[in-house]
Parts: C-alpha cells; structure tokens; sequence
C-alpha cells in the first residue's frame, strides 16, 4: 500500500469505502466533512492505495495546537488484516508529532470492540473520560 495525501478526485471512493466500512451516520454528511477538513490540515488527510490505485484505506488528522484527532481510519474490509491500518496510522502519527503535538485523542463508537481492539494493539489507551457533544448544525 502506498500512502499520499487526499486528492479532489478521491471524494467519491473515500465516501464509498467509508459506507463499506460503516462509518456513515445519518448525523454526518461525510462530503461535508470531508470539505471541511480541506480548509484545517488537509495535509493530515491521507489515503492508502494499492497496485492497481484502489483506494484501501483512509485517515483524517488533526491537530488543534493542544491535541492530536483521529478520525475516519478506514480500511476495505476485504483488505483488513494486512497492516494497512497500521501503516497509515504511523504515517499521521508522525505527521502530527512532527507539528509538535504531544499526545493524540480519538473516540470510538461504544460497543465497536474490534476497532477498540485495534487501537489498544497500536499503543491507544482508554483515558476514562466521556466525550460530550453539541451539534451546531442541525440541518444534517
């Protein structure tokens, strides 16, 4: 797998692998997400393609000058389980830890208890808090 930066011509397959992979919540309009995050950091918006530019894999970093964001790390499902998450997981790691950021948060879905599986086995731990949120658009 070979990691670049997000392109403009990538909306259409990132937003597929992201419904394959079960991150679309009817909350989310992830083309309005994705638009949003092209305006903060887009460097930190990476995608994983294989031999043939297939997109296999996705991540969206952040980094606010306190801490670093996870969100979106996708895989195709029928390309899991061959450390594409990992790869593209260190590569914005080291993005965001080259800005100066000294530790990364991210929050999964309660009950996800194989992606949780996957962060403990990278290094993530549960820091016991509750994330709290306040939508401000409500036309989603």
């Amino acid at each position: 797998m070979r990691i670049r930066q997000y392109d403009a011509n990538d909306k259409d397959d990132v937003i597929l692998l992201w419904t394959q992979c079960g991150l679309i919540v009817p909350h989310n309009d992830p083309a309005k997400d994705i638009d949003r995050k092209l305006k903060v950091g887009s460097d930190l918006f990476l995608v994983g393609v294989n031999g043939e530019s297939e997109i296999v894999a996705t991540v969206m970093g952040g980094y606010d000058g306190h801490r670093g964001w996870i969100n979106y790390l996708a895989v195709k499902p029928s390309q899991q389980r061959k450390g594409y998450g990992r790869l593209i997981m260190q590569a914005v790691e080291t993005l965001i830890r080259n800005r100066g950021c000294p530790k990364i948060n991210l929050q999964v879905r309660a009950g996800n208890q194989a992606v949780i599986a996957f962060y403990t086995a990278i290094g993530y731990g549960d820091d016991h808090v509750i994330g709290l949120g306040k939508r401000l658009e409500h036309d989603v």
